[in-house]
C-alpha cells in the first residue's frame, strides 16, 4: 500500500540510481537502510574512541613519553573510561546561561558530524539476501550541497554555546569561531566547486566513479594539487585543529566556547572535534583520491572488501596528517589566521575555480583566464605588500593602550607589529643618564606607563 509513494520520496532523498531502490521499496528495503545507518553511526562512535587514543599515543611517542597504558591493552580502553567519568560527572549550569539553547548546543555541533559522513562512500557493492545495495548511507544527487550544509550548520553549535553560557570567555570563543569558520568556509567552497565542474555531478558516488580509472585520474593529480591543498587547510581550519584551535585557545579564553560545560554536555563537544575529525578526512579522501578505489586482488569471496580497506588505509593517513600538524605547528595568531584565509586561501581558490573553468569551456579560454589571473596577483600581491609596509603612526587610531602625548614627544616609538618600545631620550641618552643601559625592569614600567598605568 505504502511502497509506490514511500519509493517516490526516498528515491530523489537518498538517491534514484541505488540500485537497492530498483524494485521499488519494501519492509526489507527499509531494514536495510535501518541497518545502514545504525553501523554507520556506531563505526563512527567506534572511530572516534580509536582516533583519540591514537592522537595520544602518536603524540606521546613524538614526545618521548608513553601515553595511556593503563586501561586495556596498550591503553586502548583509556578513551572509554574517560567517557564513563564525564557521564557520572556533575552537569552544571551558569546562573546566567540560557537553560535551553545551553542544552541544545551540544547537539547542533555533533548531529551535522554524522549526517555529513552519511554521504561518504566507504566501498563498493554489497549483495546480502538477494539485494545489492551501495556501502554508503545515502547517495543523494544534490550530496555535495548536503556537505557545505552540514558544515554550516556545525559553526552555530560553538557559537549558541558560547552567547548561552553567560560569561565573557566563551563569548570571545563564539565571536572567534564564527569569524573563522565563515572566513575558511568560502575557500572550502569553491575548491569543492572546482571538484564538481570536473567531474559533472553533486552526487559522492559520482565523483568516485569518475577517479575509479588509474590513480592519475585522482582529482589530487588532475587539479594540480592546489585545490586539495587549499581544502585540506581549510577543513582543519573548519574543524578548530591546532594550529587554527583559536576558539579555545587555553593561554587566552580559559577553554573557550566551552569553558562552561561539564560532564556529558563536554564530552559531547569533544565527540563532534573528532567526528568532524574523521569525517573531514573520509571527505577529503572522497574528494581527491578516489574513496574506496584502490587495486583488489583476485582472492574469491574478498572483492567487496578490498575497497573498504583502501578506503580505511587512506582515511588513516589524513588522520595522521591531522595529529602530526598537532604535534609539530605553534597556534597562529589570530591576524595570521584572517590573513591566511582572506589574503591567501580565498584569492588562490578563486583563480584556479576561474582556471579550470576556462580550460573545461577551450584551451584558449583557458591561456586568456591564466594570463587574466597572474596580473590580478601580481597587483594584489603588490597591494598587500604597499599595506604591509606602512606605517603605524600614519594611522587614524593610535594602537590601544599607546599614549599620544607620549609619541608625540618622542618619548616611545610603535613598531610596525604594534609593540611599544622606549627611546634613547627617554634614559637621558644613548645608555640613560647613569650610562648603563635601560635594564628590562626599567622599560617594562615605562612601556606600562605608556599603556596608561603611570600617574
Amino acid at each position: 500500500m505504502i511502497a509506490a509513494p514511500l519509493a517516490t520520496l526516498l528515491h530523489p532523498l537518498v538517491g534514484a540510481d541505488d540500485p537497492l531502490y530498483a524494485n521499488g521499496v519494501n519492509w526489507v528495503v527499509v531494514l536495510i537502510d535501518v541497518v545502514k545507518v545504525v553501523v554507520a553511526f556506531g563505526a563512527l562512535l567506534v572511530s572516534v574512541m580509536l582516533m583519540i587514543w591514537f592522537e595520544r599515543k602518536v603524540i606521546s611517542d613524538m614526545q618521548s613519553r608513553i601515553g595511556p597504558n593503563r586501561a586495556g591493552p596498550f591503553g586502548i580502553a583509556q578513551t572509554l573510561a574517560d567517557g564513563i567519568k564525564l557521564f557520572f560527572k556533575e552537569d552544571l549550569r551558569p546562573d546566567r546561561a540560557d537553560p535551553f539553547v545551553f542544552k541544545l548546543a551540544p547537539y547542533l555541533a555533533i548531529i551535522p558530524a554524522f549526517l555529513a559522513f552519511a554521504i561518504v562512500p566507504i566501498g563498493g557493492l554489497v549483495t546480502i539476501a538477494g539485494h545489492t545495495f551501495e556501502l554508503q548511507v545515502a547517495d543523494p544527487p544534490q550530496g555535495i550541497l548536503w556537505l557545505l550544509a552540514m558544515s554550516s550548520v556545525a559553526v552555530y553549535g560553538v557559537m549558541l554555546a558560547g552567547w548561552s553560557s553567560g560569561s565573557k570567555y566563551p563569548l570571545l570563543g563564539a565571536v572567534r569561531a564564527s569569524a573563522q569558520m565563515i572566513s575558511y568556509e568560502a575557500a572550502l567552497g569553491m575548491t569543492v566547486v572546482t571538484v564538481v565542474l570536473v567531474t559533472g555531478s553533486l552526487s559522492t558516488r559520482a565523483i568516485v566513479d569518475a577517479q575509479a580509472a588509474h590513480f592519475w585520474q585522482w582529482n589530487a593529480i588532475r587539479l594540480v594539487v592546489v585545490p586539495f591543498l587549499i581544502f585540506f587547510v581549510a577543513i582543519v581550519a573548519e574543524t578548530n585543529r591546532p594550529p587554527f584551535d583559536l576558539v579555545e585557545a587555553e593561554s587566552e579564553l580559559v577553554g573557550g566556547f566551552h569553558t562552561e560545560y561539564s560532564s556529558i554536555r563536554f564530552a559531547l563537544f569533544f565527540l563532534a572535534e573528532f567526528m568532524n575529525t574523521i569525517t573531514m578526512s573520509a571527505v577529503t579522501v572522497t574528494l581527491f583520491f578516489g574513496g574506496p578505489d584502490g587495486p583488489i586482488p583476485h582472492i574469491p569471496h574478498t572483492e567487496w572488501l578490498w575497497p573498504i580497506v583502501w578506503f580505511l588505509a587512506k582515511t588513516i593517513v589524513f588522520l595522521f596528517v591531522f595529529v602530526w600538524l598537532r604535534a609539530a605547528l605553534p597556534r597562529l595568531r589570530y591576524d595570521q589566521l584572517m590573513d591566511l584565509g582572506w589574503k591567501r586561501l580565498i584569492p588562490l581558490s578563486l583563480a584556479w575555480l576561474l582556471m579550470v573553468a576556462g580550460y573545461l569551456v577551450d584551451g584558449w579560454w583557458g591561456v586568456g583566464l591564466s594570463a587574466t589571473v597572474v596580473v590580478c596577483a601580481v597587483l594584489i600581491t603588490r597591494a598587500f605588500a604597499v599595506g604591509a609596509t606602512r606605517q603605524e603612526g600614519r594611522a587614524i587610531l593610535p594602537p590601544v593602550g599607546v599614549r599620544p602625548d607620549r609619541v608625540a614627544a618622542g618619548l616611545l616609538v610603535v613598531d610596525r607589529a604594534g609593540m611599544t618600545r622606549l627611546t634613547a631620550g627617554e634614559h637621558g641618552g644613548p645608555e640613560g643618564a647613569s650610562g648603563a643601559p635601560p635594564t628590562a625592569s626599567t622599560a617594562s614600567s615605562a612601556a606600562t606607563e605608556g599603556r596608561g598605568g603611570g600617574s
